[in-house]
């Protein structure tokens, strides 16, 4: 099991995030993971600083600590050329600490380059399989060209490519996503504990670190666990077919006023409660995620590392994969013989 820790690059500022990836070091996490966004979800988050001048910050600053995007979308506001290459040169920087997640995108962030209509599911679709072909082949080196239904590449070189390539982790919240990430990836990301999907990704040839985006929120209670949920992440509530679709901060803001605390805490781990933060967690074991990250929506940054450090870290690397599958048991059971 590997622990990651997401940096919330739509809440805190660029110097802040590069420090609390140092400190995310410090406490002990594998790697760290930070969405690739043009737009934050809310303006009451009001940041979204580049994240790939954030990773090569972090990189230099760092030196066990593993980096990976959660996720870039390579095929409207960036093309998969520029990626191939912001990709391979973080590996190459980075010492080879660096995975490349990938998505087929999301309307917040892709609609603002303009110029286009931002695709439909199926159109995104044909786009993200399009653009990792592309990033493929620039990673075998050489001058190469392309000609898709979407996308083109002509006499295109990376010259600078590391020994080992970066692993792609391929997003996915169905089988055709999942098809994808099984042909041109080298992983899974997800954010939902979805064991049919998990398991449709290895049935059709899936291989690699299963990632998973765990929703918790650290508080000395449980009350402004949730409330700090609310006030700057209570988007994720939505679900994706709402989440890739909305245009701006302000759509997402009105879309999700009538989401509650009690349906907050219904979702993701509130408070101090060790018991609850794994029950959370085993859900995504359960589900074959292998690479969790602790998604931490709460108030104090510092304190949830603490509280990682001090009580969490050790039951929730011992998670397994519940006999049935099916609910938190393991989870009550490794926590009593931690104690114990």
């Amino acid at each position: 099991m590997q622990i990651g820790y997401k940096l919330a690059t739509e809440a805190f500022d660029p110097k802040e995030i590069v420090r609390q990836a140092v400190e995310a070091e410090k406490a002990g996490f594998d790697f760290v993971e930070m969405s690739d966004h043009f737009h934050p979800w809310l303006d009451t988050q009001g940041h979204s600083g580049f994240t790939w001048a954030l990773l090569a910050n972090i990189a230099a600053r760092t030196s066990t600590l593993r980096l990976a995007t959660g996720v870039t979308c390579p095929s409207v506001r960036y093309h998969p050329a520029v990626i191939a290459q912001a990709a391979a040169t973080m590996q190459i920087i980075s010492d080879g600490r660096f995975t490349l997640g990938v998505g087929a995108g999301e309307r917040l962030n892709e609609h603002v380059v303009g110029g286009q209509q931002f695709p439909s599911v199926r159109g995104r679709h044909e786009r993200f399989r399009e653009a990792l072909e592309i990033i493929r082949l620039l990673w075998q080196g050489g001058y190469r060209s392309y000609e898709g239904k979407h996308l083109q590449l002509e006499d295109a070189r990376v010259f600078d490519l590391p020994d080992e390539l970066p692993a792609i982790a391929v997003a996915a919240s169905g089988p055709v996503s999942a098809r994808i990430a099984a042909e041109l990836g080298d992983g899974l990301f997800a954010t939902e504990p979805k064991g049919d999907m998990v398991a449709t990704w290895k049935r059709l040839g899936g291989e690699g670190p299963a990632y998973a985006e765990v929703p918790l929120a650290w508080a000395p209670d449980a009350e402004s666990a949730a409330q700090a949920v609310w006030e700057k992440t209570r988007w994720a509530l939505t679900g994706w077919k709402v989440m890739s679709e909305l245009p701006n901060p302000v759509n997402f803001d009105a879309a999700t006023q009538s989401v509650t605390l009690e349906q907050i805490q219904q979702q993701f781990a509130c408070g101090p409660d060790v018991a609850r933060h794994l029950e959370v967690a085993q859900q995504f074991v359960d589900a074959g995620f292998d690479h969790v990250v602790t998604m931490n929506a709460g108030p104090d940054p510092d304190g949830f590392m603490d509280f990682f450090r001090r009580e969490l870290a050790e039951p929730l690397r011992a998670l397994t994969p519940s006999e049935d599958a099916q609910g938190p048991g393991l989870a009550d059971r490794v926590l009593g013989a931690v104690r114990g």
